[in-house]
Formats: structure tokens, C-alpha cells, sequence
């Protein structure tokens, strides 16, 4: 029993000293941009991890800004996807504030070459090449489909679009308007016994007498 009491004591003491000792640490604003190596650009979202402190996380903005609290002596891990991890530990500082300007480099993967094939083996090969036809090309598919017999069964489903339909009310306006002074049915009224009828009821009337015109 005792020596259970004596083992409790001692990590007590330890989890003292540690978070006593962590207290002692300094608290400062820790701040920085975040750029490529080589092309000076920054790398946006960066995940900035305090390794020191329980794993806390944080994220860069678009530009690669970073800015949150932490204590000197603290590891920092920056990573990102497509560079490589870099550590950072902060430094003592004699003021509340430090910057720092982070570097990191790009990886460049290589994967391996890999061709792809529509077929699982070369019977599924043949069957699909046996089977193709050959007349199903995009040079028939277009003399089908722009042929007298498609265009006039498209001609009897497709609605008629506004310039079409304005475009046919203009001509029939102007064949209507230019039919009004022309004899459609092309008829000679010397020929008509109508028009001379009515013309020899004028002359026995008198409409073309000389009294008639007089004023």
C-alpha cells in the first residue's frame, strides 16, 4: 500500500514539474508567410501543425499567411500536398511577436507509364472486333440522317422557329399586296361577254353621252 501511495506521488510530482515548466515558457504571436522555393510564390492552405503543443492545428489563407499563438521552443510542422514537410522551431525572441519566412519545395512524382485497354483479353478483342460494323461510320451516320426521307419526317415533328415563321408571313404579305393589281386568271375582257354587256348597258344609259359630260 505504501509503495502504491510512493508511485502516485511521484507522477503527481511529474505532471507538476511539466506543466510548471510549461507555463515558464514564453507565449509570443507567432506569424509568417509561407512561399515555394525557387519561384517565390506562395503555397495557399497550408496545414500548419504545433507539434509541441497536444498537435494543434492551423491553415494558411490563399496567400500562405499564417498567424496564431504560440511558446518559444515550440515545433511547428508545415505540410502541404505536392511539397515536401518542413519543420520549424521557434526561436527566443525579446519581443511578444516573430515572423518568419517558410520555404518549401515542391515535389515532382513521376508515376509509371500504364496503357490502358477497352478489352479484358484478347478473345474479347476479337468477338468485339468480328462483330464491328463497318457501315456505322460518321460519314454514313451523316448521308442517313441529311437524306430526303430524314429531313421530311424531321420536317413533320420540329415546330417551326420565330424567324422562319415571320420570315413566311412577309413573303405572303408581299405576294398578297402585289396580286391586287395583277388579273390572276390572266383573262382578256375583249374577250368577256360580261364586260360587254355591261359596257353596251353604259352606252344605251348614256353614261358616255356629251350631255353627261357637260358642267
Amino acid at each position: 500500500m505504501t509503495g502504491r501511495i510512493f508511485y502516485v506521488l511521484i507522477v503527481f510530482f511529474f505532471f507538476v514539474l511539466t506543466s510548471v515548466h510549461a507555463q515558464e515558457k514564453k507565449i509570443i504571436q507567432f506569424s509568417g508567410l509561407i512561399s515555394s522555393v525557387g519561384g517565390e510564390l506562395p503555397v495557399p492552405f497550408v496545414t500548419v501543425t504545433n507539434k509541441s503543443y497536444g498537435n494543434q492545428a492551423f491553415a494558411a489563407d490563399n496567400e500562405g499567411y499564417f498567424s496564431f499563438v504560440a511558446h518559444v521552443g515550440d515545433t511547428i510542422a508545415f505540410t502541404s500536398v505536392g511539397f515536401d514537410p518542413v519543420s520549424y522551431v521557434i526561436p527566443n525572441t525579446p519581443t511578444d511577436k516573430f515572423t518568419a519566412r517558410i520555404n518549401m519545395k515542391s515535389l515532382v512524382i513521376e508515376l509509371p507509364a500504364v496503357m490502358p485497354f477497352p478489352w479484358a483479353s484478347i478473345e474479347e478483342f476479337n468477338m468485339a472486333f468480328l462483330a464491328l460494323d463497318v457501315n456505322n461510320d460518321d460519314a454514313s451516320r451523316i448521308r442517313r440522317s441529311l437524306s430526303p426521307e430524314a429531313l421530311a419526317a424531321l420536317s413533320q415533328v420540329t415546330p417551326r422557329s420565330a424567324e422562319e415563321i415571320q420570315t413566311f408571313n412577309s413573303m405572303q404579305r408581299h405576294i398578297n399586296m402585289n396580286n391586287k393589281a395583277i388579273n390572276q386568271r390572266f383573262a382578256n375582257p375583249l374577250f368577256s361577254p360580261l364586260a360587254w354587256g355591261s359596257l353596251i348597258n353604259s352606252i344605251v344609259k348614256g353614261d358616255y353621252s356629251r350631255k353627261r359630260l357637260q358642267y
